[in-house]
């Protein structure tokens, strides 16, 4: 039996609705979890009541600890009427739940109890999650010690605001009990918190990541963190003194921003009389400078430089101009500044102009030369931040200098277009041996992308294939097609007949299904020079007979078809109008694990990718920290709220010497989908950062995020669950399942290679991780899940035929009893049939509006599978393609493949053979079973047309529901016929 045990210290409430009459109220809180109530004592006349008292709820089973909430009630008691008001109420869902170590106390705003109620003020309630045997939970005593000091409307006792009390569990008596003292300490589920200080204090024992802890472990956890805008409780952000600003969904920080423009007039040091001067900035451990010029006494250099202010350990901030020598570097001259002379700028402010300054010396006089800068204290909002070079305490592994690859970056993909090629035919083949026909194929080529036709054995020089491919192609074309016919000489030796190029930007674009004009294309011989072409040009020569598009109708695929960002074609004509906007707070990540070692130390060097659309956004890299603070926001564009933004921490591989050849670690991914947010609500969540590695399942750390979907219109956002997913063109001329995967791989290698030609540099791995290239292998892990998913579907309908079956055996009377009545309704008037199935969604929808989901979803480790998963399972998923396993290891997975497909063959065969039998209820294939079966045809006719349809129906309906004392347990000869009927499964070898 598990231990884990809920503790819910209910501590205070503020501005309350006064409801008594006389500008106050008595209220009291009541606590409801798991099927366990509890209830404070009752605070008189007080509208800001302090309770301090804590309750331990038992947690019947941990592993759906997700699927519970908490719900807490506050009352008005009202003792003369002996009845209770309610005030407010706060929901708390169990992925909120947290480790006793991590508790904090949060203050919920109040939420109406219905639609009539006024709620008011908030709650302040600590929630936690311990595993200590020598808790308790409570236990009901002697009806002779409740006591009934008044009454609530509901029949249900209240103590009063002196009296301590426990309540029993919902199959107990529903009484409330004094407790003495000493049995409150031991045995009892209430304590206040003077009594919890001063009890002896039990180490909390919690689980292993495998067992019970994984409910709290790898769940999603609600914050409360003070943004820009204000501090963000339940979803709304309460403004704070300052105004708010574009950047309200992160914290503020505060940067010191230095510009270095160029100089002037410098001296010479060297003994040529030449320099090469660079520029460094102090500011007590912080380092940073500049790139160095060759003989060069007037330099520009125009970078900026942004320290951290909380990190900072010096008020002066020192810039040195020095000479870059092989042995050292001499010093040129420098700048001072105070700190608290800089001045302050916020936007939309104008920018601060950079001016010249004189030099001093090392001595405090004055030296050659002059200095252009700019230095300022603002915050990430400043328009420099992005372009900025950002310096830490610990500056990592490259010294002081701070290059391109840390630094914040907005990238756009490309714009991708499917390219329709339809190879016709060709005409007048020309080949060196006219003995025999030639063995015609052609290949199409754009890029990496190669399709072959069929070979065709040309008998009129005329070979004709009527072929078509599809190419991805991204803007601006930098690629042409490439067309070569061959002749096929042997099996293994072919000929080039003649190719033919055609740039891809002369190609026609088309965004409907109307056709292209075909075009024949001359074919340029191999191995003919231009001297040749000129003199044979006005002779015939072969042609290629080709229809050519580029199709803008469609949305090319770059990502998971599950996980799409973005459903709009590529043709900019067929866009619609957008329907919000997305706001993406990155704050911080916290408890992250070592990726590398520096300094005999574990370190980290984090960067965050978040994709949307066309837009990839990438932070800056936090040096050497393994709880960076990001505090970086980004906006999109949402045209479709059907869609998944992407985020994912990567650990910076490109700083070490040599990194180039390195990958760039994964840290974690979440997705998160647009159309589970509520419009204007500020969601603030610490995710879980999963990585499933060759051993296990690991937690890599948390990111916290802050998020937003803000609707420019609701009517056209509630049209757009009226529209196709996808561009009309995907159903008119569909692309196979089979071709989009093809091409959906083609589409991400495209933007890999794009992306990672910018500067910095968007890799390989970080796009190919972020558009999940690896979900269409295969995995027994996810083979079990998708089929635990599969059953879940069905689990409604299962429960409702067990439901049906316990009505028909019996199982409850009364039950059995009002279905009769309802099914004779409902027979006797068929029109109400229709408008109560309806009714009855209305109802159950309604019923579940109070249990909502509260928080965005997240991965599931259940779900997935990935907590219960064999490690020879994981090997074999994170295999390479092909295997490098040894063959005995091979063979036997290759087994278990095959008994896992077996045991789907006869799931599917079963299935088919059912339907096969309805088939051959009419075919004459059993000539005495279609007979019986025509008989009965024709008698159930005679019957139907004398007896009225309702009275069938309700005899029907009975005979199913007849008391099981008129029931047999051999199969009734309904379905002794049906499984004697014969299947094709006779014939199969």
């Amino acid at each position: 039996m598990s231990n884990l045990k809920l503790g819910v210290e209910v501590v205070s409430a503020h501005d309350l609705n006064p409801k008594d009459g006389h500008g106050s109220c008595n209220p009291c809180v009541e606590l409801h979890f798991d099927g366990q109530k509890f209830r404070t004592t009752v605070k008189e006349n007080d509208l800001n009541p302090y309770w301090n008292e804590l309750f331990y709820f038992s947690i019947s089973d941990p592993s759906s600890l997700h699927n519970l909430a908490l719900q807490a009630f506050v009352y008005h008691v009202n003792k003369s009427a002996r009845s209770k008001t309610a005030i407010g109420k706060v929901q708390i869902s169990g992925t909120s739940f947290v480790p006793q170590s991590d508790a904090a106390v949060l203050y919920y705003p109040l939420e109406k109890n219905n639609v009539f109620s006024s709620a008011k003020g908030e709650l302040g309630l600590k929630t936690f999650l311990i595993d200590d045997p020598s808790l308790r939970s409570s236990t009901p005593l002697p009806d002779t010690e409740f006591f009934q000091d008044y009454q609530s409307e509901d029949g249900i006792p209240f103590p009063n605001s002196t009296s301590r009390y426990r309540e029993s569990r919902p199959d107990s008596t529903n009484t409330f009990h004094h407790l003495p003292r000493e049995e409150s300490q031991h045995n009892s589920s209430v304590f206040t918190v003077d009594e919890m200080k001063s009890a002896p204090q039990t180490q909390a024992r919690f689980f292993s990541p495998s067992s019970s802890q994984q409910p709290f472990e790898f769940q999603l956890k609600e914050t409360r963190p003070i943004l820009g805008g204000g501090q963000v409780v339940g979803g709304r952000v309460i403004p704070g003194e300052k105004p708010t600003s574009t950047y309200d969904l992160v914290e503020k920080v505060e940067y010191l921003f230095v510009r270095v423009v160029k100089a002037r007039d410098l001296p010479s040091k060297d003994i040529t009389g030449s320099l090469d001067p660079y520029v460094e900035l102090r500011l007590g451990n912080n380092r940073a400078r500049t790139r160095h010029f060759v003989k060069n006494q007037n330099p520009e250099w125009d970078e900026v430089f942004a320290f951290p202010i909380e990190r900072l350990q010096s008020s002066v901030l020192e810039v040195l101009v020095k000479d870059k020598d092989v042995i050292k570097d001499d010093f040129v001259g420098m700048v001072t500044f105070n700190l608290t002379d800089l001045p302050r700028r916020a936007p939309p402010d104008s920018p601060l102009a950079p001016e010249w300054h004189w030099m001093a010396d090392e001595k405090g006089g004055k030296a050659k030369g002059e200095l252009m800068l700019a230095a300022w204290i603002g915050t990430q909002a400043d328009e420099c931040f992005s372009i900025a070079s950002h310096t830490d305490s610990t500056a990592g592994p490259t010294g002081s200098l701070l290059n391109s690859q840390i630094r914040s970056k907005v990238y756009h993909s490309p714009r991708l277009w499917y390219v329709r090629v339809n190879i016709i035919e060709a005409q007048d083949i020309i080949i060196a041996d006219k003995t025999r026909f030639p063995e015609v194929f052609v290949r199409c080529q754009i890029g990496t992308q190669v399709f072959k036709t069929k070979p065709i054995q040309a008998r009129t020089m005329s070979p004709l294939w009527n072929e078509e491919f599809m190419f991805v192609a991204a803007e601006p074309f930098e690629e042409t097609l490439l067309l070569t016919v061959f002749d096929r000489v042997a099996s293994n030796k072919e000929e080039i007949i003649g190719r033919v190029q055609i740039p891809l930007a002369t190609v026609e674009k088309r965004w409907d299904n109307r056709e292209i004009d075909t075009k024949w294309y001359i074919l340029d011989k191999h191995g003919v020079t231009e001297e040749d072409k000129e003199k044979k040009k006005d002779k015939f020569s072969s042609r290629l007979h080709l229809r050519i598009c580029l199709d803008g109708g469609y949305h090319v695929l770059d990502e998971s078809t599950h996980y799409s960002s973005d459903l709009r074609p590529t043709a900019k004509q067929l866009w619609r109008p957008s329907i919000g906007l997305l706001e993406l707070g990155i704050l911080n990540a916290d408890g992250l694990q070592p990726m590398k070692t520096r300094e005999r130390k574990g370190s980290c060097d984090t960067y965050c990718v978040a994709k949307y659309g066309q837009k990839w956004v990438r932070t800056r890299t936090v040096l050497n920290n393994l709880s960076p603070r990001y505090n970086e926001q980004y906006t999109w564009e949402v045209y479709d709220n059907a869609t998944v933004l992407t985020v994912a921490v990567f650990d910076n591989s490109q700083l070490e010497k040599g990194g180039d050849e390195n990958k760039d670690a994964r840290i974690g991914k979440v997705r998160i989908r647009l159309s589970t947010l509520e419009t204007g609500r500020v969601y603030t969540h610490s995710y879980p950062l999963l990585v499933l590695h060759n051993s296990g399942l690991k937690k890599m750390g948390e990111l916290h995020l802050a998020i937003r979907f803000s609707s420019t219109s609701l009517l056209n956002t509630m049209l757009i669950y009226t529209k196709p997913l996808l561009p009309k063109l995907h159903y008119l001329q569909p692309i196979s399942m089979m071709q989009l995967e093809i091409l959906r791989n083609h589409a991400v290698q495209i933007v890999a290679l794009r992306l990672s030609r910018m500067e910095p540099p968007l890799r390989k791995e970080v796009v190919e991780y972020m558009s999940d290239v690896e979900s269409h292998l295969w995995s027994m892990r996810r083979s079990k899940a998708n089929f635990s998913r599969l059953m879940s579907v069905f689990s409604g309908i299962i429960a409702v035929g067990r439901w049906f079956s316990d009505v028909c055996y019996w199982k409850n009377p009364l039950t059995t009893v009002l279905v009769h009545i309802l099914f004779v309704m409902l027979v006797c008037f068929p029109e109400l049939i229709v408008p109560t199935i309806f009714l009855y969604s209305f109802l159950i929808g309604m019923w579940n509006y109070r249990l909502r989901p509260r928080h965005p979803p997240h991965m599931d480790t259940k779900i997935s599978r990935a907590d219960s998963v064999h490690p020879d399972e994981l090997d074999e998923e994170f295999d390479s393609f092909p295997t490098t396993r040894s063959p005995d290891l091979v063979r036997m997975r290759y087994d278990r493949l095959r008994s896992v497909a077996g045991r789907i063959q006869t799931v599917v065969g079963d299935i088919a053979t059912q339907g096969e039998r309805l088939q051959m209820l009419l075919n004459w294939r059993d000539p005495r079973a279609t007979a019986i079966f025509l008989v009965f045809c024709v008698c159930t006719a005679m019957v139907l047309y004398v007896t009225p349809f309702s009275v069938l129906v309700v005899v029907s309906g009975f005979y199913m529901m007849r008391h099981p004392r008129f029931r047999h347990k051999m199969p009734s000869a309904t379905i002794n016929f049906f499984r004697r009927l014969p299947a094709r499964t006779d014939s199969m070898l």
